[in-house]
């Protein structure tokens, strides 16, 4: 019972750096180094655009803390590929998407955007979306593939990368 908190200090210490220098930097300092968070008039006119940003990024926190979660305590390691995880990630918010993470940090910076009416914001998070896109593409679904093998292309089948889709009763996940 004793080894069990010590096997989950260094991915919890890990993964609080990870947090510190990479979404840190992703969604609080680089949105504010463009917009400086200076609210401009809404987009389209339209003030209840602002309350959709905030729902954004309320919505995209839970699910970001509950990835980072996951990692530590399912996967026994973390997000950060030079700490990755022992064991495949498949619980909490990886039965919708394949990539909750970064989802919920592009939630979190399109409701930013939203929020203080910034078309410079809405265009980094269209480049933050490609570079997620290209990195989880080019690189972590071919490592993945070779670490988990078989147990990670069935995940693929059932769950979809980047969009939930509607599950009935029924559905195997693999059509």
């Amino acid at each position: 019972m004793t080894s069990e908190p010590r096997s989950l200090l260094w991915p919890t210490l890990g993964t609080l750096v990870f947090v510190i220098l990479a979404p840190g930097s992703v969604v609080v300092l680089l949105p504010y180094l463009i917009s400086h968070w200076t609210v401009a008039d809404p987009f389209f006119g339209l003030g209840f655009v602002r309350w959709i940003g905030a729902l954004l990024v309320l919505l995209g926190l839970p699910v970001f803390l509950d990835f980072l979660v996951r990692f530590v305590r399912d996967g026994r390691g973390t997000p950060a590929p030079v700490a990755e995880p022992e064991r495949l990630v498949v619980t909490g918010g990886f039965r919708s998407v394949r990539n909750p993470g970064y989802v919920a940090v592009l939630a979190m910076i399109a409701g930013q955007a939203l929020i203080f009416g910034s078309t410079a914001l809405l265009g980094y998070t269209a480049v933050v979306a490609l570079a997620f896109h290209l990195f989880v593409v080019l690189y972590e679904e071919p490592h993945l593939r070779r670490k988990f093998g078989g147990n990670y292309e069935v995940y693929c089948r059932r769950v979809p990368r980047w969009l939930p889709r509607r599950r009935t009763a029924g559905d195997d996940g693999n059509s």
